[in-house]
């Protein structure tokens, strides 16, 4: 399963409201209430947030937050949508960085043009970091949502729960050996990407640079790509090397 799938599997459902909308206007006005929903979601919480602030935010009426989202809950759902998108996106960059790295000879693998493990994972790790680094919004919304406890928190992380696992089966093919643990491995992957965004409050005064510039960031990743592909203290010996 390649990561462009994973892409689809984020951004099925995002297609279905964007397919509806054929006047320009009602595109414009859609897109900048997503928008406003999204700053306000992140700096506020969805239950701190009313409808009509986030109208005011996009300098539109509270109206249009029922004409073209139905609800609040509707609102939060296309910014889910939005989010989601927008990570299937970086997936797809990553697929594509790891097949140049495969078709340049960077990789260990045999499989040409397809990407090694290790081209998978740095992609990913590089791909995810210019992301989240780039755009304090989105660490701010997914801090947020994930720390709700609701119904839509809950099924946001489930379905990014489901490109996890899709992805460590594209890892796994890669490397040609499965994840010790099936039941544990993508929740331990999610950790390690979400982890910083969830406790970039208390992490960031135990660190002498910002926790997202990109050097920052890049070590962050090569560490997080160790970790999975090694184990935190590197391969278990063999019997015959234990002494």
């Amino acid at each position: 399963m390649s990561l462009t799938r994973v892409g689809v599997d984020l951004l099925a459902g995002s297609v279905a409201y964007r397919a509806g909308m054929t006047v320009s206007s009602d595109l414009t006005g859609r897109a900048r209430l997503r928008e406003a929903a999204l700053r306000l979601f992140a700096e506020r919480g969805f239950e701190a947030t009313s409808a009509r602030a986030v109208a005011a935010a996009a300098g539109l009426s509270p109206a249009l937050v029922i004409h073209h989202f139905g609800s609040k809950e509707g609102l939060r759902a296309a910014v889910d949508e939005e989010v989601l998108g927008r990570i299937g996106a970086a997936l797809r960059d990553a697929d594509a960085l790891a097949g140049e790295g495969a078709e340049a000879g960077t990789g260990t693998g045999a499989g040409a043009g397809a990407g090694t493990g290790a081209d998978v994972m740095a992609a990913v790790g590089a791909v995810s970091a210019r992301m989240f680094g780039a755009d304090p919004v989105l660490r701010g919304y997914l801090r947020r949502v994930l720390q709700e406890e609701s119904a839509a928190s809950a099924a946001l992380f489930a379905r990014l729960l489901r490109g996890a696992r899709a992805e460590l089966d594209r890892l796994a093919a890669a490397e040609g050996a499965d994840a010790t643990d099936a039941r544990w491995a993508p929740f331990q992957m999610l950790c390690l990407i979400l982890g910083p965004l969830l406790l970039e409050p208390v992490m960031q005064p135990n660190l002498d640079q910002p926790m997202f510039d990109p050097q920052v960031l890049a070590s962050r990743s090569a560490a997080n790509q160790h970790l999975l592909r090694h184990g935190l203290f590197g391969p278990a010996p063999s019997p015959s090397t234990r002494g």
